[in-house]
C-alpha cells in the first residue's frame, strides 16, 4: 500500500530572493584586487629543461629583503599561470571569468598576481617564501604536450621541485600548496617521495577521478564536467582527448586506475582541506585523502563556508602558514590539530569550531533511522511491512525525522534499500538529507558557489551496486563499479548508497528529510538552479522501496554526543 509522502524537491520556494544575490554578485563579484607592492620581486617565465629536453616555465615571486635562503611553495596547474587580473581603464579590476561563472557570495582580498585558484604569490612572497608558479607541460608558456593527471605530470613537477631545492636562494625545501586542479597535482608528486618536498597541503582536491566527479555512484557527470573538459583542451596543448577517454571507459577499469594517486604512498606531513560545501567534486575526495594517506603528521580543515573566500580567509592562511612554518622552516609553532571541524546549522551559520583527533569521530553513535509508512523516518523498526512506488522522473519519495533535542550529524551517512524498478532498463537513484526548520528546508553552501544546497547528498546506478569488499569501515563504504549486474523489471535488490560527509546542528523541533529520486534532486537552471551541475538520471520508469520488521530500508546518521 503506497501511504508514503512523495516530493518534489527540485522545485523549492525562494527562487526569486536567490536570482537577486546572484545577479549581484554576477554584475560585481565581491573581490578586492591589489597590485604587487615594492617589496616584492617577480621573475617571469623563469625555464626549467626537463630531461627528454622540453622546458617548462614558471614564474618566481620572492621579497625583496629576505634574509638567508628561502623556503618555496609550488603549484602547477594547466589553465596557465599568467591568467591574472588586470586593470582597466577607469582603474577597475577585471577578474578571472570563474569568479562570474561561479557564484561568489563572500568577499576576498587577492593581489593582481594571484592566478586561478593558486596562492596570492604576494601575501606569501611577504611572509618570507619564495613562490612558485609553474604552467605543467603544454599549458600556458611550457613547451611540449601534457596530460591530465599523469604520471609523467607528476614527474615533471617532481624535476622542478628538485630544480627549486638546488638555487642559491633556496634552502632546499619545498612545499605545495593550492586548490582544485593545483590540489589533484600534489598527490602523485608526492607518492614518489622527491626528497625536497616537505609538505602538502592539497586545498580541496579530490583523490577518485571515476568517484569522484566524472561517474560518482556510477552515474555521468556531464554539466561541470564537460565544461571543464572543454575549457582544458582550450587552455593547454594536451596529447589524449580525456572526454573521448571518459567515453571509451565508462566502467572504473586500469586507464581510471592509472590516473588514480597512490595515496599509500604519501608520506610527508599534509594539510587537507576537506570541506562539506563541494559534495560534487571534491569533498569525498579530499577526506578519503586525509584518512589514507600513509603520513605521520596529518591534518584535515572542515568547514562549509564559500570555497575561494574560505581559501584566501584570514582562518584558512593563518592555519596554511604554520602549518609551513613547521614543516619548511623548522619554526617552533604548535602542532595543528588532526581535524579542525566546524558545524553549522545553515548556510551563513556557524554553531562550533572545534579541535578533533580522527574521523569519523571515535565517539559517534551510528543510529539506523527506518523508513516506514506516512513518509516516516524513525529509530523504531515498522510495526509492518509495506512500500512506496514513485516515478523516477516526476516524485521523489519523502521520509522525515523530527528531533526531540538538540543533534549534531557529523560525519558520513550511509542509506540501505529494499528496491525494485519497472519499466526502466537503466535506472539511477538520486539521494539527499535536507534539514527542515518553521516548514520550510534550510540552504547550505554547495559546490560552484550553489547557495540553495542540502545537508548531504548521494546518487547509484543500479546496475554498479556491487560494493567493494576490500573497504573495510561499513560506515564507509565503496562500490567497485567494474561489473554491470543488469537490473530486472520487478527484481527486489538490496542497494547501498554513501551520502556525501557533513556537520551539521539540528536543533529541537527541527526535521531531516530523506528524498530519493531518479533524476537529481536540484534544478539546472543557471540563475536558482545547481548549474553547471548535471547527472544523467533515470529515462523512464518507477521504483518501489519497500520495509519491513527488523530488516528493509534504513539510513544510518552519525550522531555526535553533546
Amino acid at each position: 500500500m503506497n501511504t508514503t509522502a512523495t516530493d518534489k524537491p527540485w522545485k523549492r520556494p525562494g527562487r526569486a530572493s536567490y536570482v537577486r544575490a546572484r545577479m549581484r554578485a554576477l554584475r560585481h563579484p565581491p573581490i578586492s584586487v591589489f597590485p604587487m607592492p615594492d617589496d616584492v620581486v617577480k621573475e617571469a617565465d623563469v625555464p626549467v629543461r626537463m630531461p627528454d629536453g622540453v622546458t617548462l616555465r614558471l614564474n618566481l615571486f620572492r621579497p625583496v629583503h629576505a634574509e638567508g635562503p628561502l623556503p618555496v611553495l609550488l603549484s602547477a596547474h594547466p589553465y596557465g599561470k599568467d591568467a591574472v587580473p588586470k586593470r582597466k581603464r577607469g582603474g577597475r579590476w577585471s577578474v578571472n571569468p570563474q569568479f562570474r561563472i561561479m557564484n561568489q557570495p563572500e568577499p576576498l582580498r587577492i593581489s593582481d598576481q594571484t592566478s586561478w585558484e593558486a596562492p596570492d604569490p604576494v601575501w606569501w612572497a611577504q611572509q618570507g617564501y619564495a613562490v612558485i608558479n609553474l604552467d605543467t607541460r603544454g599549458g600556458g608558456h611550457s613547451e611540449g604536450r601534457g596530460d591530465l593527471l599523469s604520471d609523467q605530470e607528476a614527474d615533471d613537477i617532481a624535476q622542478v621541485i628538485a630544480w627549486a631545492a638546488a638555487q642559491p636562494w633556496s634552502s632546499g625545501r619545498v612545499g605545495m600548496l593550492g586548490v582544485s586542479y593545483l590540489a589533484l597535482s600534489q598527490y602523485k608528486v608526492a607518492a614518489l617521495q622527491p626528497p625536497a618536498l616537505k609538505a602538502i597541503c592539497p586545498w580541496e582536491g579530490f583523490t577518485d577521478a571515476y568517484r569522484d566527479f566524472f561517474t560518482p555512484g556510477g552515474v555521468v557527470e556531464d554539466g561541470f564536467a564537460r565544461i571543464w573538459l572543454f575549457m582544458t583542451k582550450r587552455v593547454a596543448r594536451l596529447n589524449s582527448d580525456f572526454a573521448a577517454e571518459r567515453r571509451r571507459h565508462p566502467l572504473r577499469d586500469e586507464w581510471w586506475d592509472a590516473i588514480t594517486p597512490d595515496l599509500s604512498k604519501i608520506t610527508v606531513p599534509i594539510l587537507e582541506c576537506t570541506s562539506f560545501s563541494d559534495a560534487n567534486l571534491h569533498s569525498v575526495g579530499s577526506m578519503r585523502a586525509f584518512q589514507k594517506v600513509a603520513s605521520t603528521e596529518r591534518h584535515a580543515y572542515a568547514h562549509r563556508g564559500p570555497k575561494w573566500a574560505t581559501f584566501y580567509g584570514e582562518d584558512a592562511r593563518r592555519h596554511q602558514l604554520a602549518f609551513f612554518d613547521r614543516h619548511l622552516r623548522g619554526k617552533d609553532v604548535p602542532v595543528l590539530p588532526a581535524v579542525r571541524l566546524e558545524v553549522r546549522d545553515r548556510r551563513d551559520r556557524v554553531v562550533e569550531v572545534r579541535d578533533e583527533n580522527e574521523w569519523p569521530l571515535a565517539r559517534t553513535e551510528w543510529r539506523a533511522l527506518h523508513l516506514g509508512p506516512r513518509g516516516s523516518l524513525s529509530a523504531e523498526s515498522p510495526a509492518e511491512p509495506g512500500s512506496v512506488t514513485f516515478g523516477l522522473k516526476t516524485d521523489a519519495a519523502a521520509f522525515e525525522h523530527r528531533f526531540d533535542e538538540d543533534t549534531e550529524l557529523t560525519g558520513p551517512m550511509t542509506l540501505r534499500l529494499q528496491v525494485s524498478t519497472s519499466g526502466c532498463g537503466d535506472p539511477r537513484l538520486f539521494v539527499g538529507v535536507e534539514k527542515w526548520a518553521d516548514g520550510a528546508p534550510v540552504p547550505f553552501e554547495g559546490s560552484y558557489g550553489y547557495g540553495r544546497d542540502r545537508v548531504a547528498q548521494g546518487r547509484l546506478r543500479l546496475a554498479l551496486r556491487e560494493l567493494d569488499r576490500g573497504v573495510s569501515d561499513p560506515h564507509q563504504p565503496e562500490h567497485t563499479f567494474r561489473t554491470l549486474e543488469p537490473v530486472r523489471d520487478g527484481e527486489r535488490m538490496e542497494v547501498v548508497i554513501p551520502l556525501s560527509p557533513s556537520a551539521t546542528l539540528f536543533r529541537a523541533g527541527e526535521s531531516l528529510r530523506l528524498l530519493i529520486a531518479g533524476r537529481y534532486l536540484e534544478p539546472r537552471n543557471p540563475w536558482f538552479g545547481h548549474f553547471p551541475t548535471r547527472y544523467r538520471g533515470s529515462r523512464s520508469g518507477k521504483a518501489t522501496v519497500e520495509w519491513g520488521v527488523g530488516t528493509g530500508s534504513v539510513l544510518e546518521v552519525p550522531v555526535v554526543p553533546r
